[in-house]
């Protein structure tokens, strides 16, 4: 049975390899344990396919005809484009592995390899876009959030996480005690926060930071 539901958002595993057979041997390793594959030949053809809104991760081959395996990774991070890749290789050494690893790679395997390494490697790849993607939804929940509070309400926000208490607040703005415990528990209930340092937590994911002046 597969091992991903089909009624779900399937991951998607992307090959790139100049030869027709490891990409065909790869893609259907993947497709063995129920992995959605889409193969290319080259970089420049990968490019031209908009990539899916889903958990994805790149097999990469690192001799390809044009812009290299490891070329193409050092682009990408350039670009702050976040996909996770797994190299492979025929023809590597310890200076290409050390690069590509430094470069952030979640594996590079020299052919050949066994399936298993392969199918780990990938898993491990596949789950860190998963996390990835989650972290990036939650931040912008937060954001939305953050944005419908009054302006009020998120200068204090900033205060509180900078740890200053409701009578050092209410001499920052000039406003009464009474008046920042009214607008600091409406926006803690609208933020959801339960306590300062999940507060202050929510602060930092979002670069909310304020300091007495």
């Amino acid at each position: 049975m597969s091992r991903y539901n089909r009624d779900e958002r399937q991951p998607n595993v992307i090959i790139v390899d100049d030869d027709e057979l490891v990409r065909d041997a790869v893609a259907e390793l993947f497709r063995s344990i129920g992995l959605q594959t889409k193969q290319f030949a080259s970089v420049p053809k990968f490019l031209k396919w908009k990539l899916p809104d889903r958990p994805s991760c790149l097999v990469l081959d690192v001799r390809l005809p044009g812009l290299s395996g490891l070329d193409f990774q050092s682009e990408l991070n350039k670009t702050n484009a976040q996909i996770p890749i797994v190299f492979m290789t025929g023809h590597g050494d310890i200076p290409m592995s050390v690069r590509a690893m430094k470069g952030g790679a979640v594996d590079f395997l020299s052919k050949p390899f066994r399936d298993q390494d392969m199918l780990d490697a990938v898993q491990t790849a596949l789950e860190n876009d998963r996390k990835r993607r989650q972290s990036a939804s939650g931040s912008l929940q937060l954001k939305t959030i953050f944005d419908a509070l009054t302006s009020r309400e998120q200068e204090i926000m900033g205060f509180v996480a900078a740890g200053l208490m409701n009578k050092q607040i209410a001499a920052e703005i000039g406003v009464s005690e009474v008046t920042v415990k009214f607008h600091r528990g409406n926006m803690m209930r609208k933020m959801g926060a339960k306590s300062v340092a999940e507060l202050v937590r929510m602060a930092d994911t979002l670069g909310v930071h304020r300091s007495a002046r």
